[in-house]
């Protein structure tokens, strides 16, 4: 129960009374209006997440059937896998450069979490992107010698700069062999071997390399040039598969990449640009406690947003008919990098509330991001764990349960989606994100609360008596609480999200 102006009475584990119709001064709350003959666009934009591979989602592990399942349940497009650098034997399929007749090819740590993966997410779009270029392709002081174990964390794997095929063969016939296996059944091999797989999946996406500004510091000439390769070898395994590029981890960083990538005139006749890629991740300061994180997430989002419509306009300008997906969202705490950079460190558990904020501002993303006519709007990521970005997680590692971040996402991905019709919203009160949203099963309100305090706000006349779900400290990790806005007053609790349907 919450007391207050506001009410919340629980019987039987659902929320069925949620702000009292008591009318409120312009003191105490902020009117919304909805101009829905004024639409700001008609949205793209699709809800969705990523999977990053780690040793807690092999068979077996603790967190292995939670997050499988909500997987499954959420039912998104788009879904991004990743194997990456910290985890070779998860990650990379051919370990050591083929030689005296003999390869190493072998998918046994691999194959089982990415078939869990494709099962989970049947019946919908999936991304798959290895990461990670095999270590012994670069030139290299010596070889990179990797842990037998392939759940023993390595962040030692990617090393060397320049390729030792310039040509770029080598790396390209590698992805198209990864391609053919997961997709035509098997590939014949260095040697002439024919590698049976058994796997006929479908993939529609593939995304080439990931923070390619962290990792290798590839230029926009180098980059633009593996990207033709690869893309050109892939595409012969399949002619409809379509592709994702950049993958930046800091795109405010380098518009060269951007303006260089973007510019077909810089690619071979036919590359595809399908879709462009870059991240974000609000990165608080280290003495910063919850109270400070509450602006700064949010701040740090709207110079990111700056940075989206920057990109934006080089986009449509060079590439209109190239997508963007935004694939990486969400927070990194300091902390989880000291327990990755400092052994023997743990890590401080996050704080009361944080989980919510988080949800928060991935709410807060969606709205302003679907105004801009983004695509793809990626929350990262599914899980993570101490040692293993604890922050970024969307499901409860204690629990092997969803937490708030991940509800946020199922009640966005539930309600929202390409077609919608964004109407102009105004809110003056800049602790609220409030949005319309014309759908396809009627006029739907997105409230986000930012601050880390109560607030209230009062809705258009057509929203008074209207539904509600929302994701609040109340409902922890639990699915969104139902419930009917009694009067046209709703009290949101400290960074709750909420979804108002007119009645």
């Amino acid at each position: 129960m919450r007391n207050g102006k506001g009410l919340a009475v629980w019987v039987s584990g659902v929320l069925i009374g949620v702000a009292l119709g008591v009318p409120a001064s312009a003191q105490d709350t902020t009117e919304v209006k909805v101009d829905w003959g004024k639409v700001v666009r008609t949205s793209n934009s699709t809800p969705t997440l990523q999977v990053v591979v780690n040793p807690m989602l092999i068979r077996g592990a603790k967190l292995h059937d939670g997050s499988f399942a909500a997987l499954k349940m959420l039912g998104a497009d788009y879904v991004r896998y990743v194997p990456w650098l910290p985890y070779p034997r998860q990650a990379v399929a051919e370990l050591e450069a083929p030689a005296g007749g003999k390869t190493s090819w072998d998918f046994q740590y691999i194959d089982p979490t990415l078939d869990d993966f494709m099962k989970a997410t049947e019946g919908h779009s999936v991304v798959l992107n290895f990461s990670t270029i095999p270590s012994w392709m670069y030139k290299t002081d010596k070889p990179v010698t990797v842990p037998d174990d392939p759940n023993q964390v390595f962040w030692k794997y990617t090393q060397g700069t320049e390729l030792r095929d310039p040509s770029m063969k080598e790396i390209s016939e590698y992805f198209a062999r990864l391609l053919s296996w997961y997709t035509k059944g098997g590939f014949t091999d260095e040697t002439g071997k024919w590698r049976e797989s058994g796997h006929h999946y479908k993939v529609p996406y593939w995304e080439v390399l990931n923070e390619i500004d962290f990792e290798h510091h590839w230029t926009p000439q180098e980059y633009t040039k593996f990207y033709d390769a690869v893309t050109a070898a892939m595409l012969k395994v399949d002619p409809q598969i379509k592709f994702m590029g950049l993958g930046l981890a800091a795109p405010r960083q380098d518009p060269a990449m951007f303006e260089y990538f973007l510019n077909p005139a810089n690619h071979r006749k036919g590359a595809p640009l399908d879709f462009i890629t870059y991240h974000f991740y609000a990165t608080p300061g280290p003495d910063q406690t919850l109270n400070e994180w509450q602006y700064t997430f949010f701040d740090q989002a709207d110079g990111f947003l700056t940075a989206v419509r920057f990109v934006e306009e080089i986009r449509k300008r060079e590439s209109p008919g190239t997508k963007t997906a935004l694939n990486e969202l969400g927070v990194i705490l300091s902390e989880d990098g000291k327990e990755i950079n400092q052994p023997g460190y743990v890590a401080k558990p996050e704080p009361a509330g944080y989980w919510n904020l988080a949800g928060a501002l991935y709410a807060y993303l969606y709205a302003e991001s679907a105004k801009l006519g983004i695509d793809v709007l990626g929350e990262s990521q599914l899980v993570g764990y101490p040692s293993q970005y604890p922050s970024v997680s969307m499901m409860n590692y204690n629990t092997a349960e969803p937490n708030a971040r991940f509800w946020v996402l199922k009640l966005l991905k539930d309600t929202f989606g390409p077609g919608d019709k964004i109407a102009t919203t105004t809110n003056t009160n800049r602790a609220l994100t409030v949005q319309g949203f014309d759908t396809a099963r009627g006029k739907v309100l997105l409230v986000a609360n930012k601050r880390n305090r109560a607030e209230e706000v009062t809705l258009p006349g057509e929203f008074g008596s209207g539904s509600v779900a929302m994701v609040a400290p109340s409902t922890g990790d639990h699915a969104p609480a139902k419930g009917v806005v009694n009067g046209r007053v709703l009290r949101l609790e400290p960074f709750e999200v909420a979804v108002v349907h007119a009645r």
